[in-house]
């Protein structure tokens, strides 16, 4: 069952309300509770930010939301973006204090029709083209707490949370710069930051992903990844019953190695995080992701293959080489 709003953290931005709360608002100014809905999908569905473009609400509706901060604003704006010749498209994204995030989206690729398969290579990427599906890459911190070696996030330790609002404005923002013909299908929690170090917006930031009458995405297209926070990954399975995808980010199949790599791994150990994969409530026919990024001489060697077998053999995973 989704979460409603009683159990979340209360909205601080307009960009934040459901449609719940959008009605408590509206009611409150003598509006009709359907007035919530309306509202919402304008905003999440349309993306369609000034109260004045929402044509179906009364004017002194229209002028009362623009003071509420329905000007025609985000709470990000992009402040540089680059597009590769794949259509891989990445947006630095200006927050409201000056820091910056990255968000990038990325064409998946399909079988280029011109292409025969005894010429097509995909892991050379030849005989594939970008499709007009799209996954997207969000950030939730400035910076990162958890000091990663491998990671540049963590360089300078974490800044702040991001809000909902900057969350989810990033994903507003970038499926403001599909063509006409793409489609925004996947949402990832892998840009800079550690998601359930700031769970209350992350999970907040799902709900509004989800919701049908907003950007309507499939709770499996939608995936957090984590560095390994034991109590925080029970609770992500806990209050969206398995249903949102987990990414772990792995990287080493013994303790003294993860550790010397990933220092959370000294809080939350290897058989700790083993065991809370075993108790995620994964649906049937689904995996949890193993992100596991190569270092030469630390742990690319075909025993740590064997061992990484071994650790997870009860657990259904898939293993995302990086």
């Amino acid at each position: 069952m989704p979460l409603s709003p009683k159990d979340l953290a209360p909205p601080t931005h307009p960009l934040e309300r459901l449609p719940e709360e959008w009605a408590e608002v509206l009611v409150a100014w003598g509006q009709p509770k359907y007035r919530g809905i309306q509202v919402f999908r304008w905003i999440h569905q349309r993306g369609v930010f000034d109260s004045e473009q929402m044509t179906d609400l009364p004017k002194a509706l229209r002028e009362k939301l623009r003071e509420e901060g329905l000007d025609g604003s985000l709470p990000v704006e992009a402040a540089r973006g680059s597009m590769a010749t794949d259509r891989t498209r990445k947006l630095l994204v200006r927050l409201h204090d000056g820091k910056d995030v990255e968000t990038v989206l990325i064409p998946q690729l399909e079988k280029d029709p011109d292409v025969e398969d005894e010429d097509r290579d995909a892991d050379r990427g030849t005989g594939l083209r970008p499709s007009d599906t799209v996954t997207q890459c969000i950030s939730s911190q400035v910076g990162c707490a958890m000091s990663c070696v491998f990671c540049a996030s963590g360089v300078a330790g974490l800044q702040r949370h991001l809000s909902t609002a900057e969350i989810v404005g990033q994903v507003l923002l970038g499926r403001a710069t599909l063509e006409p013909q793409e489609r925004l299908r996947n949402v990832v929690l892998m840009g800079m930051g550690e998601p359930l170090h700031n769970y209350e917006a992350v999970a907040r930031t799902l709900v509004l992903l989800t919701h049908p009458d907003g950007i309507g995405l499939s709770t499996r297209r939608v995936t957090v990844s984590t560095s390994g926070l034991v109590p925080q990954i029970d609770r992500l399975g806990q209050d969206f019953g398995g249903q949102v995808a987990l990414a772990l980010s792995l990287h080493a199949v013994t303790d003294e190695r993860r550790s010397s790599i990933m220092p959370i791994n000294k809080k939350y150990p290897l058989a700790e995080l083993v065991a809370c994969l075993h108790r995620y409530p994964l649906p049937k026919r689904r995996r949890i992701t193993l992100e596991y990024t190569l270092i030469a001489g630390v742990n690319d060697d075909p025993k740590d293959a064997d061992k990484l077998a071994d650790l997870m053999k009860r657990v259904p995973v898939k293993v995302n080489l990086i």
